[in-house]
């Protein structure tokens, strides 16, 4: 399959200020697709940045399509870390006659990056971009978690059109469905009616209140480590730090808040991908919000390049395994520590018949505290819920 016919080239306007010094910048150590070169061979890539120039789904965010560029001229400012991974930035996904056209190359070129094993790294365009990355898996008939930063949960009516407020609902309606679990990191009550919170809590989606993860925002790691595909939407962020979106909210996420968390999930052995969507630069100050999604894609290679590939192996002595019975469960949870980071997980108890189907998905990773919960003998919440899925 050739994925080019769906680029443009990265403008050369943007390295006409980048600067020269001793030590290279970021856009002078990727593979960049620049004006009059040819695309780039993806032999040995293991990261992909591209972006998509399409805001008709953006509701009440028009410019959104823009977003890209400028987030390109930080980027490529930005030092590199100490990284192995070989990274190229494709270039732009253009502006198909339809918005369907749009969605079919991006789901495309994801599609054919996961194939070969390299994680995309999508800077939008508006959230609806989120159902294109999703389809890419559905073509690969791959059941996924997929985990949202976003204030609010873009259910929308299953009647309206496809857009930014409305992609969510698509997703759980398409047949056959290939998302085994939804989690929301952020939202906040206020913009989230009670049906819609109902609708969560009987899908057995997981979600989070964003004064819950400020409180202790360590408490998004294994949430975000259970994840295949990652959407944040930049206007989850408090406008103070990213100004650069029509929809912005006083409330919400900060900027170092934002980094951490697209390093959590980058560092984890699950996650495939990953998607920026909803900056507007029209709306943006000095950059701000451009600069600060530069600097969360910089994490999120960051965290790609120190991967400690200790996702629970039965047969590697690097882990340690804990059986905890429990009033509910005489013959016990039982609870995987990494002896490599410290990490948690937790075997749930499916079914025979599910148990090689959703064989990525009863291993769940969890916290110290979880383990604490069942010593105490009670069942962890999170150990409960997934219990409800796979059963």
């Amino acid at each position: 399959m050739d994925i080019s016919i769906y680029f443009e080239a990265v403008a050369d306007s943007l390295f006409d200020d980048l600067p020269m010094g001793t030590h290279p910048r970021m856009g002078q150590t990727i593979k960049i697709f620049r004006a009059g070169d040819d695309f780039p061979d993806l032999e040995g890539v293991e990261i992909a940045l591209l972006s998509i120039s399409d805001d008709r789904g953006a509701l009440n965010n028009t410019g959104c399509d823009a977003a890209a560029n400028e987030v390109r001229r930080f980027l490529y400012s930005l030092f590199p870390g100490s990284w192995s991974a070989t990274i190229a930035d494709l270039g732009i996904i253009r502006k198909g006659h339809t918005i369907d056209d749009t969605y079919f190359a991006v789901s495309s070129t994801i599609e054919y990056l996961l194939a070969n094993r390299i994680f995309p790294v999508v800077i939008g365009g508006g959230h609806d971009m989120t159902f294109a990355m999703y389809k890419a898996y559905a073509n690969l008939e791959q059941i996924i978690n997929m985990a949202v930063i976003d204030s609010r949960f873009d259910l929308g009516e299953t009647s309206d059109d496809l857009n930014s407020n409305t992609y969510l609902s698509r997703i759980i309606m398409q047949r056959p469905n290939f998302l085994f679990n939804y989690t929301n990191l952020g939202y906040q009550t206020y913009f989230i009616d009670q049906p819609a919170l109902d609708l969560m809590k009987k899908l057995l989606f997981d979600t989070y209140r964003l004064g819950l993860l400020h409180s202790n925002l360590a408490d998004s790691e294994p949430l975000v480590r259970n994840v295949d595909m990652l959407s944040f939407d930049m206007g989850a962020i408090r406008a103070a730090d990213a100004p650069g979106n029509a929809n912005a909210s006083p409330n919400g996420f900060s900027g170092d808040e934002a980094c951490r968390i697209v390093r959590y999930a980058a560092m984890s052995e699950k996650l495939s991908s990953i998607g920026f969507f909803e900056l507007n630069p029209q709306f943006d100050r000095n950059g701000v919000t451009a600069h600060l999604l530069a600097q969360m894609i910089w994490y999120a290679i960051e965290g790609y390049n120190n991967r400690k590939n200790d996702f629970p192996d039965s047969k590697s002595d690097s882990f340690v395994r804990y059986i905890v019975p429990t009033k509910d469960f005489a013959d016990g949870i039982v609870f995987i520590k990494s002896r490599k980071t410290d990490r948690w997980w937790m075997e749930v108890i499916c079914g025979p018949g599910n148990r090689e189907k959703y064989a990525n998905h009863y291993i769940v990773p969890c916290t110290y505290k979880d383990y604490q919960t069942a010593c105490d003998n009670d069942l962890p919440d999170r150990w409960w819920q997934m219990y409800q899925k796979l059963m």
